[in-house]
């Protein structure tokens, strides 16, 4: 993996603490996470791109409650990582998709786990107030840790998983990724109708 890569990987699981964990300045949204990872590539275009298509892909799932979508900066860190090494977009972008599904699917395991720790840290900071920051420091950097894991070997695994599979591909499914590549953000848009529907009322 190449020191950019490296470092897209890095830079992704921080913007991924935005969600839950820390600062919430909406730094993991597909529209900023995007044009931020780009900036390690230099490419831009793609960057801007995959933000949109994951905004319109994923505008629908709200994350209330139990529900966790899925990760809209892992969509675009491995898009924009699997263009860098000379990947179409369009295929890119669906291994995007995927990894951001199986991250989501990751995320609520860990969070069950986080749950049964819950009482133990409660615990400590009842005995010992000071330890709170210690509790909170922990608890970001084991977050950290597993979203750069993940990240990584996400963007690892589509990579070695892509350059072997490229020569082999047919065109007419080359062709095909494309056309449903640009049928995402007409799929995002169609199911925002109901939404402005709502809204109007």
């Amino acid at each position: 993996m190449t020191p950019e890569l490296a470092s897209l990987c890095v830079l992704a699981a921080l913007l991924e603490l935005d969600t839950t964990h820390a600062f919430q300045f909406t730094f993991a949204r597909g529209i900023v996470a995007g044009p931020l990872l780009s900036l390690l590539t230099g490419d831009w275009a793609t960057g801007i791109q995959a933000g949109i298509f994951t905004e319109l892909l994923f505008a629908d799932i709200s994350p209330l409650g139990t529900i966790l979508p899925p990760s809209a900066v892992v969509c675009c860190a491995v898009t924009v990582a699997l263009h860098a090494l000379g990947i179409e977009v369009c295929f890119a972008f669906v291994w995007g998709v995927v990894c951001a599904t199986l991250f989501a699917r990751a995320e609520r395991y860990m969070r069950k786990r986080r749950v049964r720790l819950l009482p133990l840290w409660e615990q400590r900071i009842v005995k010992n107030p000071n330890t709170i920051n210690r509790v909170i420091l922990f608890e970001l950097a084991a977050s950290f840790v597993m979203n750069l894991t993940l990240i990584t070997a996400f963007v690892w695994l589509t990579a070695e998983m892509m350059l072997w599979l490229t020569p082999h591909i047919p065109v007419r499914a080359v062709y095909a990724c494309r056309f449903a590549y640009m049928a995402v953000p007409w799929i995002g848009l169609v199911s925002l109708i109901p939404e402005f529907r709502l809204k109007k009322r």
